[in-house]
């Protein structure tokens, strides 16, 4: 494996930074280097895989900094690690170019978690020849609204970093998916993230859930348990449902949130965990604290960077792909073959108010699926969207003329009856089943009415699929 070169532009006889009685990785050379003309002369005589800046030369600046050396090579990834450095500044640092940040709560172990990994992007970039990252965490985000393009930027923003982040918005809206992007754009994504629904485990429970519990801790405990946060080592945990979690056990989530450690129930050793926190809620949590059933430190604590979640009603141009998406989803596990949607049933889905979000539409499409049987097209009355008075309404069939003179009542009813059956024939593509659904007639009723108004082309088998 080819020697990884790190070039550190780091403040001279820093003990905070000073890594130089570290023992480095093998196959990992870095350089020190304590001012800005040393840097830049060092950076232009040798290649460097990544560029690692500390608490030194503080002017003119960390973006000017990030300017210079991106201007001198566009593909290095270069790192900050500043103990004065806010969420905020690393935030806009990212923004501006930045590979990654480290602040006050990080050590040198995750520094050189993430000098191997600029210096493996280094090499992609150069295999690409060009810069950016993959980003398949964004196919978890179907949609291309600005409201999601806002969820997807701000993922794109604190993904690299540890910071806590609190999900927000109505149920159904895809707030596990959102989390789960975050957690594949972070650089933990190669484990699993850890998810916990608080509101599913029983308050007795949900200590010994999250935290784990030794043999004889309380009843029933027969043996040692690793808990989530444990499991969640290096990883991500995402507490769903955090609005549920009892008084007693946030005193002991916020001490997790502040020190990363926590005591097994029953046992008085303290483990110490690497992991970041993603909680999600569908209720106001202000309003939780001001009816004193949620802590206040423990709100903000989880609250540094908020992401809400925008319900189905505010994006109804994401609706045609989300059927899409779904209808791809459901037809692959089903082992059939993909369906059609006609243009009339996605202008009605775009019309409904889905209360339910995502998750709702989502399992209209599975019913409607299971229910269109084996044509390969869905129409309104899969999606139980039965229109009978919109299509007498809209688009009438050949209407009585009135005039001057005798009329044959009953020819022109039937007629009318005639035309009503043809179109909703038509619409369902020949299914009676669906087609009596749509007029809000039984299937019996409507073969009748078929085999009375005596025209086989209504009845025959080419045209009327029972």
């Amino acid at each position: 494996m080819p020697l990884q070169r790190v070039l550190w532009l780091v403040e001279n006889n820093d003990p905070w930074t000073d890594a130089s009685h570290e023992s480095f990785p093998p196959g990992l050379g870095i350089a020190q280097v304590t001012d800005l003309t040393e840097a830049t002369a060092a950076f232009r005589s040798a290649r460097a895989d990544c560029m690692l800046i500390s608490n030194g030369a503080p002017e003119p600046g960390r973006e000017a900094l990030l300017d210079l050396f991106l201007g001198l090579d566009p593909q290095i990834p270069v790192i900050f690690w500043d103990r004065d450095l806010s969420t905020r500044q690393a935030i806009d640092l990212v923004r501006e170019g930045a590979f990654t940040c480290h602040g006050p709560r990080d050590h040198w172990p995750e520094v050189l978690e993430s000098i191997s990994q600029a210096c493996q992007e280094k090499q992609r970039r150069q295999q690409t020849g060009r810069g950016g990252e993959s980003e398949d965490w964004r196919r978890k985000l179907v949609g291309e609204s600005p409201a999601m393009e806002d969820v997807a930027n701000t993922i794109r923003l604190v993904g690299p970093f540890r910071c806590t982040v609190l999900i927000t918005g109505e149920t159904g809206t895809g707030k596990e998916m959102a989390a789960r992007a975050l957690h594949d754009a972070s650089p933990r994504a190669a484990l699993p993230m850890v998810a916990v629904n608080c509101s599913a485990v029983p308050e007795s429970l949900l200590e010994a859930e999250l935290f784990g519990h030794v043999k004889g801790a309380f009843t029933g405990a027969t043996g040692h348990r690793v808990g989530r946060f444990e499991q969640a080592h290096k990883s991500t945990i995402f507490l769903d449902e955090i609005s549920d979690m009892p008084l007693e056990l946030q005193a002991k989530l916020l001490r997790v949130l502040q020190e990363r450690e926590f005591q097994r129930l029953g046992s008085s050793e303290t483990i110490h965990v690497d992991v970041r926190v993603i909680a999600a809620t569908n209720v106001n949590l202000l309003d939780k604290v001001r009816q004193g059933k949620f802590r206040e430190d423990l709100y903000y604590r989880l609250n540094v960077v908020p992401l809400e979640m925008p319900p189905l009603r505010k994006r109804p141009d994401d609706i045609p792909l989300l059927v899409e998406h779904f209808i791809s989803k459901f037809c692959r596990s089903e082992e059939i073959p993909q369906k059609k949607v006609t243009p009339r049933t996605i202008e009605r889905l775009c019309s409904m108010p889905w209360p339910g979000n995502v998750r709702q539409l989502e399992n209209a499409i599975e019913k409607a699926i299971a229910l269109s049987g084996y044509r390969d097209t869905l129409y309104p009355v899969d999606f139980g969207l039965a229109e009978s008075h919109r299509l007498l309404a809209s688009e009438p069939a050949t209407a009585p003329v009135l005039f001057t003179g005798r009329v044959d009542f009953a020819a022109a009813v039937s007629q009318f009856e005639k035309s009503i059956l043809q179109q909703a024939l038509v619409k369902t593509g020949g299914n009676k089943t669906a087609a009596a659904e749509l007029l809000g007639l039984k299937r019996t009723t409507l073969i009748m009415k078929l085999r009375g108004l005596g025209d086989p082309s209504l009845a025959s088998p080419s045209q009327a699929v029972s």
